[in-house]
């Protein structure tokens, strides 16, 4: 059996869309799985559509995501170059070669002749496929025109009759019948090629056994297969993944809001949650095991197990994921990964540490911390609308506007009338109490406080988190949120609660 060979080939047109990660992922999978070789090669012909320095993003989330090529532009190997541009001899010799099989043809219709077609089709109501004119001229005269300077393009002779099948290891077997197929341009005017010739011309060349790429191109596989046949190549195993949708009816949109990695990661998503999550799009392991390593994704990651419906992609299920990965990191990389985040938002000296104890099992992403922009797309809505998340912990700046509806809650009981007493009690035990480091001593505090006024604890305890952060909800209670402020800001914020109370219900 020969050694797997898989690629990653993308465009530089962009930053790295999540399906184009999953794709590489896949690739990568497939191909360590069994030893074998990981590709990557750039697939830039179509030169209008590339983006400056998106080729340094392809590289620099490939290194992120530790998915190690063996051979790419900057690691060269047997079968370069690995760039598509810098092949173009390559594909004007096999589209030469092509005509001469009788795979294709030279074309020299205008595309003023292609739109006449296309308009007389429309008129009878008649789906468009060009009937290329072109098939009378001989190869020699196309090739005496063509050495006068006439411009043309390769087009792909397909055969009128007859049906091309081919299997993939996802759908099974499928048949089309080449009558329903278009003759596309394998090479463009300009001696640039379409993908869908330099494709296949590169996977033969560099040896790809294995194809995985999106279900779009199952539509497309037929004439590329043609192509392999006109050449007497052996044809690779395919592997057609199925969409990562956003919905069962909505795909993923950059214009909807949908992420790409790069958005991710600068939301505070960790990398190896991301590639985790991307795996379980569209593949699922032989248990309900969810958190998988790198190692262990290789080890147990099957072509079979590859489903053919829709992957959905669930922000909220990643948030888990990536929740789960922040829980088990070491509270030493916690806080580090946290301390550019704390700097973006909190000037007040505060015990950062504790404040990392606290957020580590709370948080879902590091952008909590600093509040972010939400894109929400409203059913029936063609475009996402912005929605802002607040910071987690934007109460440690006390920026917040006093409300004394706050302090009223139904189970702990408490009113504003009644919570500016317990508050009383509050600033006379803190006032005395000096082990603000300890949660558990502060904890004990506020409950024997309680025991002792014949109250339960919400009723000391809920008046005392407000007026430490005017917020009815923060990632924790009274007690750490005073260990984070200290002593002397949280008694500020007790006597100026106090008095804000009494303010309001003076009024």
């Amino acid at each position: 059996m020969k050694k797997i060979r898989t690629r990653f080939a993308p465009s530089p047109t962009g930053y790295m869309h999540i399906g184009n990660l999953r794709t590489a992922l896949f690739s990568y999978l497939i191909a360590k799985h069994d030893n074998g070789d990981f590709i990557l090669r750039i697939e830039d012909t179509d030169q209008n559509r590339e983006v400056k320095g998106a080729l340094n993003f392809i590289y620099s989330v490939l290194k992120d995501t530790h998915l190690e090529y063996d051979e790419g532009p900057d690691k060269p190997g047997k079968y370069g170059p690995y760039i598509q541009s810098e092949r173009l001899p390559i594909y004007k010799e096999y589209a030469d070669k092509l005509v001469d099989l009788g795979g294709a043809h030279y074309c020299f219709c205008s595309e003023e002749d292609i739109q006449a077609q296309r308009e007389a089709a429309e008129k009878k109501g008649k789906g468009f496929k060009f009937v290329d004119p072109c098939h009378h001229i001989s190869v020699e005269e196309a090739r005496k025109r063509i050495a006068a300077g006439e411009k043309y393009v390769v087009r792909q002779t397909i055969p009128a009759e007859g049906i091309t099948s081919f299997d993939d290891a996802v759908h099974g077997h499928i048949e089309v019948e080449n009558s329903t197929l278009d003759e596309q341009i394998l090479l463009k005017s300009d001696g640039f090629p379409t993908y869908n010739f330099a494709n296949v011309i590169d996977d033969h060349l560099m040896e790809i056994n294995c194809v995985i790429r999106g279900n779009e191109y199952i539509s497309s596989t037929p004439k590329y297969n043609l192509i392999y046949k006109a050449f007497n190549w052996d044809i690779p195993m395919y592997v057609h993944c199925p969409p990562v949708m956003k919905s069962q009816t909505q795909k993923l949109s950059k214009r909807n809001g949908d992420a790409s990695y790069n958005d991710l990661i600068e939301k505070g998503y960790i990398s190896d949650a991301i590639l985790n999550y991307l795996a379980l799009l569209g593949w699922a392991p032989e248990d309900n095991e969810e958190i998988f390593t790198m190692d262990e994704l290789i080890k147990r990651f099957k072509i079979e197990r590859i489903n053919a419906s829709p992957a959905i992609f669930d922000q909220d299920k990643l948030g888990w994921m990536n929740g789960e990965y922040l829980k088990r990191m070491p509270l030493e990389k916690f806080h580090e990964l946290a301390m550019p985040w704390y700097k973006k938002v909190l000037t007040r000296d505060v015990d950062l540490r504790e404040l990392s104890m606290l957020l580590q099992t709370r948080i879902l992403f590091f952008a909590e911390i600093t509040g972010y922009d939400k894109k929400v797309l409203n059913e029936g809505a063609e475009e996402a609308t912005v929605e802002h998340v607040p910071s987690i912990v934007d109460f440690i700046e006390n920026t917040l506007e006093f409300n004394p509806e706050l302090y009223r809650h139904k189970k702990m009981k408490t009113t504003p009338e009644n919570s500016l007493e317990a508050l009383y009690w509050v600033k006379e035990r803190m006032e005395a109490f000096d082990n603000y480091s300890d949660d558990e001593a502060l904890t004990q505090m506020f409950i024997d406080l309680a025991a002792e006024k014949g109250v339960k604890n919400g009723r000391v305890m809920w008046p005392a988190r407000v007026a430490l952060s005017n917020k009815a909800s923060t990632p924790g209670g009274c007690a750490e949120i005073a260990h984070i402020l200290g002593k002397e800001e949280s008694l500020r914020r007790i006597d100026q609660a106090i008095k804000d109370l009494q303010n309001a219900l003076n009024a």
